[in-house]
């Protein structure tokens, strides 16, 4: 199974990867860990990127391609795999088509504005042990404190509503296009399945829609 996942920060892509890579026995692939582990390894296409990297420049997307076609062919990936931020605009989903990388299944995890602000403003963390809480739905003993140390808990910079408004404006401009495109490219193309779930709902309610669609 080759899985796309797309949807906003904070839909909760995360926790969906980590069911569908369990199930289908399939890697969860990010762009980041392959430019981290071919920068390491030496290889032609990790020069290239650190290159890239140390004048400044962005990697461009016919590196990003050729890292996701050499990761592909390793033996983990023997019955698929779930590409992790990754095509982030419709240029780089024509790239990945054009390298001849098919794609089974796009699933979009659909989640309002407004409940991603809710869902990301909330969290507040004690920063010390890594112990995270939600104001609404996982709010600790004592507001504001950590409930094992009692010390004061903190909103990270990423958290801030300001900061996720950002975010969710570069999603509504660069990649939530990528919807439009991968529906009409699944209208075509028999072997291609686009899902949409209700990223509100329960986890275990969205893993059984997705899985009621893939089997």
């Amino acid at each position: 199974m080759r899985i796309i996942l797309l949807g906003a920060p904070g839909a909760g892509k995360g926790t969906q990867a980590g069911f569908l890579t369990k199930r289908y026995n399939i890697p969860q692939i990010s762009t980041g860990d392959m430019l981290r582990g071919a920068i390491k390894a030496g290889t032609e296409l990790g020069k290239m990127a650190k290159a890239a990297m140390d004048a400044g420049q962005l990697v461009t997307d016919e590196i990003i391609i050729g890292l996701v076609k050499d990761r592909i062919q390793e033996d983990d990936c023997k019955n698929g795999f779930l590409l992790d931020g990754f095509p982030r605009t419709i240029a780089q989903a024509d790239a990945l088509k054009s390298a001849g990388v098919d794609i089974d299944a796009v699933i979009e995890i659909d989640v309002p504005d407004t409940e991603i602000v809710k869902r990301m403003s909330g969290r507040r963390a004690h920063l010390a042990s890594g112990r995270t809480y939600h104001l609404v739905y996982n709010p600790p003993k004592v507001g504001g404190k950590d409930d094992v140390t009692g010390e004061d808990l903190v909103q990270r910079d990423d958290d801030k509503e300001s900061v996720v408004l950002d975010r969710l404006k570069v999603y509504h401009e660069q990649t939530k296009p990528l919807i439009g495109y991968y529906k009409e490219q699944a209208d075509k193309i028999a072997s291609l399945t686009y899902i949409t779930v209700d990223g509100t709902a329960d986890i275990s309610e969205v893993e059984a829609a997705i899985v009621s669609k893939l089997g």
